[in-house]
């Protein structure tokens, strides 16, 4: 955000700058909620022998729960969800969530591209867990 607390000015950012961190913690519940919000009911993000059956680690939470959890970054740094205009990644890995205890995500978003001419910025986001990445290509584009 800008120094007054509004949202980003286009003209103030730079490619490399960092618009923020953040800290993602997953438990089970959080699985559940997500299961009951998105109606993803498939064994593999809440049955620890299903998941280990199909060669998981355990329970994994939902790539699209870690997609959405990841551009909340995005979005709060941009003010309001509606500028985020596109928004893209690849899955690489899933995230073993378990029981007990949390999977801990950790976001960072970067300035890749500022288009004055468009109006817009994209942020890249790295998304990682226990040091590897778990999104690739991870791309927001925002209109300010």
């Amino acid at each position: 955000m800008s120094t007054d607390g509004t949202r980003p000015v286009l003209a103030d950012l730079s490619v490399g700058d960092v618009i923020g961190t953040r800290t993602v913690e997953v438990d089970r519940a959080r699985l559940v909620r997500y299961a009951g919000a998105s109606g993803d009911f498939n064994p593999i993000h809440w049955n620890d022998a299903f998941a280990a059956e199909v060669g998981l680690p355990g329970v994994i939470a939902h790539g699209m729960f870690t997609m959405g959890a990841a551009v909340a970054l995005v979005e709060d740094w941009a003010g309001d969800p509606g500028a985020v205009v596109d928004y893209q990644t690849r899955f690489t890995r899933p995230v073993p969530v378990p029981n007990p205890g949390v999977a801990t995500l950790e976001v960072t978003g970067t300035v890749g591209v500022v288009d004055t001419d468009a109006g817009t910025v994209r942020v890249d986001l790295t998304v990682t867990f226990e040091g590897a990445r778990v999104l690739g290509k991870t791309q927001a584009v925002v209109r300010l």
